[in-house]
């Protein structure tokens, strides 16, 4: 199966977006961005195996090994300008994705990492030993109907996955070195109880290039209702770096 989603291919499109989804989530969270951007922007949202359309693939517990995957699997649409968005987990893997890029010589437009505490952040990580606190975890940042949960057809697909992503960042170090040389911008809502302003201010320690933080009202998920704005500002950020974006 393909790493990528695409929903709306824009062969002639001068820019492409990739897309990292959080913790248990899949590229169709990303579903409305593929045809709420302009034509000149196309976005290929990350599958990450275990879930969805990848269910039978096995899931990956090692961030650095999904980065690589992933940059391979890059390269025959680096035709063109990218730019990187990822949302909480997401935000790590793509961080590592653009690192790998630039390690291979691949410059970025620019990385948007929302969400998330900097990567470099030693912050212990959380194990879940009961499916239900797992459950009550999923639900108390949003990102999954508690309704939905309840049926038990659905949290046989989900909770695996949920682990699995849990102990990825429970399994993650940060490797020194290799500052990135491409703008970041850390996004995060006011309301956030898994990032601070300060936390996401520390994005900036890790790249040479230019980088500010963009903070939305809302909590973990505040680019949900907030989407319309959260694509207005990453237009208007890739805008400077890169001309050609309407």
């Amino acid at each position: 199966m393909s790493w990528f989603h695409c929903y709306e291919p824009r062969p002639r499109a001068g820019l492409r977006l990739f897309c990292f989804p959080h913790a248990a989530g899949s590229a169709a969270f990303f579903r409305a961005w593929h045809h709420d951007l302009p034509p000149a922007v196309e976005v290929r949202a990350v599958q990450y195996p275990g879930r969805a359309d990848r269910r039978a693939d096995a899931p990956i517990d090692d961030a650095h090994h999904i980065a690589k995957l992933v940059t391979d699997a890059m390269a025959p649409l680096l035709d063109r300008p990218v730019a990187l968005f990822g949302h909480s987990m997401g935000a790590l893997l793509a961080y590592e994705v653009a690192r790998e890029l630039e390690r291979r010589g691949r410059g970025l437009v620019h990385l948007f990492a929302s969400g998330r505490h900097a990567p470099h952040e030693h912050r212990p990580g959380q194990a879940f030993l009961s499916d239900a606190d797992l459950v009550e975890e999923l639900v108390r940042l949003g990102g999954v109907d508690a309704a939905h949960l309840a049926d038990p057809v659905i949290r046989e697909l989900t909770l695996p996955v949920a682990r699995n992503d849990y102990r990825l960042d429970q399994n993650y170090t940060h490797t020194p070195g290799g500052t990135l040389s491409c703008p970041v911008t850390a996004m995060l809502g006011s309301g956030d109880p898994e990032v601070s302003p300060g936390q996401a201010a520390r994005w900036g320690e890790l790249t040479s290039g230019r980088f500010a933080v963009r903070e939305l009202d809302g909590d973990h998920f505040y680019l949900v209702p907030r989407r319309d704005q959260v694509l207005a500002h990453v237009l208007r950020t890739v805008s400077m770096s890169w001309p050609s974006t309407p």
